[in-house]
């Protein structure tokens, strides 16, 4: 839809948001970084949302602006549409991208995650490898909210990962 940025530079800016915020600016209050990402994410989505349906009309329902989200709004950011969209047709959506681009190339150095646990080193990695992860993920939360919030659906936006990323 006009311009485009490469994705190798979405994915420095992403990777240096999250570092700056975690390690320099909130470094003891990781729920502040979380918060301050997710709200980043949440303006960026809010004026892509502007920006993508201004020369169409308003969405009739909200069945109507999540399938806009998952087909044309995620092609627009991700280069893909969701791969499974689910409802309780009680207004909780469920949508599902079982390679998510922006992690896709991430992967954690174990030897920046400090002292690691003599018992169980493996495990004490992994954690630190999710928590990291899910710092990555507050940022496209925000952004999916912003344009839910635009549409006109207030909500609340959350990540879950089933697997975390790993070279094959």
């Amino acid at each position: 839809m006009g311009r485009e940025v490469s994705e190798s530079c979405v994915d420095g800016l992403l990777t240096e948001m999250v570092s700056t915020y975690c390690n320099r600016f909130y470094s003891t209050k990781p729920e502040l970084a979380a918060r301050r990402i997710e709200a980043i994410g949440y303006q960026v989505g809010h004026q892509l949302s502007e920006r993508y349906t201004m020369d169409r009309p308003r969405f009739n329902d909200h069945l109507e602006a999540i399938k806009f989200i998952c087909k044309d709004f995620w092609s627009e950011l991700f280069k893909k549409q969701i791969d499974n969209l689910k409802t309780n047709h009680r207004g909780t959506f469920v949508l599902q991208d079982n390679r998510f681009r922006w992690l896709s190339r991430m992967s954690i150095d174990p030897s920046e995650n400090g002292e690691l646990s003599q018992d169980n080193p493996e495990a004490m990695a992994e954690n630190k490898a999710a928590q990291t992860t899910s710092m990555h993920l507050y940022f496209p939360c925000g952004i999916i909210r912003g344009a839910l919030s635009n549409l006109g659906i207030p909500c609340a936006v959350s990540a879950d990962m089933s697997n975390l990323p790993a070279c094959y």
